[in-house]
């Protein structure tokens, strides 16, 4: 797989082919222009959608309303102040991205396991109890605080709470992830999400032995509407969400180890998905509280492989983490006991 060259990259992901050099003249040295023209089939589209669309995870869907209400955003060169405008197709859109404001957040030592690091981004394989980014009720501690530590540059262009942060693992979600060190780098990683061609897999010790070797999961996943710090399967709403499993191998009778692919990456999605086809993971306490956790302190999920282009050198990148200690020493249990 070989990304499209720089020019080229540079009018898809929507800034001008002429860089930043149009908005200096008019806005604070910082300030990134991005424009997106609306399709015919995009037509009838909510602004703040088509924009969290065509941005990937580069910036979440909340900054992006932040910015269409400070009217930051232009249709056809006139400014738009509502997120539920709706595109007709065929306008030109133009995103004004302020400078980034200096991160309040104070470095912690917090150890990190880095697999690979170079000027442009690092991977790093992200323990159990370990909250990605400052959020209410985790303000100190996070991966994040982690990274300011261990890192001089990282990425801006997601906010201030985020730096560098390309994807997110839950708390107790283990495994790698990719962390951007500049806004290029961030920009060609998210990039690479949305175009689905980054690969990430996770392997899931789960409760239950699918009969069927491979599968697709492909159901919907909203806010829960008794539970809203949990997601769940929606019939209507919610958003759109791709699993794909293959048995990687059966533990026993009543357990087997899966290996996922995210087509696309909702909250909590597998954890979701599994539980709701009858196949939740060892001890996830919102999806499975009424199994045996076997002990452990979180969901056996870990995020095992992860490969991307390079957004300097091209180079392809794989990376494979084996699962963690705990989850292994809970397999071996169960295999004993079979």
């Amino acid at each position: 797989m070989r990304l499209m060259s720089d020019h080229n990259r540079d009018n898809e992901c929507g800034e001008t082919s002429s860089g930043i050099a149009d908005s200096e003249a008019e806005h604070p040295p910082g300030t990134k222009i991005l424009r997106h023209h609306v399709s015919e089939d995009e037509g009838g589209t909510r602004l703040d959608v088509f924009l969290a669309r065509h941005t990937s995870e580069a910036y979440s869907r909340t900054y992006l309303q932040s910015l269409i209400s400070q009217q930051r955003v232009q249709v056809d060169g006139s400014s738009v102040n509502k997120a539920s405008h709706r595109l007709h197709g065929g306008e030109s859109v133009q995103i004004i991205i302020p400078p980034a404001v200096p991160s309040t957040l104070e470095p912690e030592p917090i150890p990190l396991d880095v697999v690979y690091e170079d000027d442009d981004l690092l991977v790093l394989n992200k323990q159990r109890d370990l909250v990605v980014h400052p959020a209410p009720g985790h303000y100190s501690g996070t991966l994040v605080h982690g990274l300011l530590h261990h890192c001089e540059n990282l990425s801006s262009i997601n906010n201030i709470m985020r730096p560098g942060i390309v994807h997110r693992l839950d708390k107790d979600t283990t495994g790698l992830m990719v962390v951007a060190k500049n806004d290029t780098a961030h920009l060609h990683l998210s990039y690479q999400l949305q175009k689905r061609w980054m690969e990430r897999e996770y392997l899931a010790l789960v409760h239950g032995v699918p009969d069927v070797k491979k599968g697709k999961i492909e159901m919907r996943i909203g806010r829960d509407p008794d539970t809203r710090f949990k997601m769940s399967v929606v019939r209507s709403g919610g958003k759109r969400a791709v699993t794909w499993f293959r048995v990687e191998g059966v533990i026993d009778s009543e357990h087997a180890l899966l290996r996922c692919e995210l087509e696309t990456g909702r909250t909590h999605q597998i954890r979701v998905h599994l539980s709701y086809i009858g196949y939740p993971v060892v001890g996830d306490p919102l999806y499975a509280p009424e199994y045996d956790d076997y002990g452990l302190e979180g969901q056996a999920l870990h995020a095992t492989r992860v490969a991307f282009e390079h957004p300097t050198s091209a180079e392809w990148l794989e990376f494979e983490s084996e699962l963690p200690d705990d989850v292994q020493d809970v397999i071996g249990r169960l295999t004993v006991c079979n």
